[in-house]
Formats: structure tokens, sequence, C-alpha cells
């Protein structure tokens, strides 16, 4: 399943990388650059 996601505060980020660890394609959308190389590292697009 292929699911996004705006928002990476500290709720967002918990729930993206549960959602990547169960196999779910997830992408992602985030003000902060910093917050988007986090989620490219646990997976995400």
């Amino acid at each position: 399943m292929e699911i996004g996601f705006i928002g990476l505060g500290k709720m967002g980020m918990n729930m993206v990388t549960r959602l990547q660890r169960d196999n779910h394609r997830v992408v992602v959308y985030d003000r902060s650059a910093d917050l988007i190389k986090k989620a490219e590292g646990a997976g995400c697009v």
C-alpha cells in the first residue's frame, strides 16, 4: 500500500517509521529538510 504523509513532527515521524517497518511505501512531505532526510534514511520516499 502507498501512503502519503504531510508533516513529520513528533507524532508523524513515529507513524511513518511504523508504516515503513510494516512494508508500506510511504511518501512524505515536511517543511524541514532535516526531517525529510531522517525519513528517507528510514526508507521513505
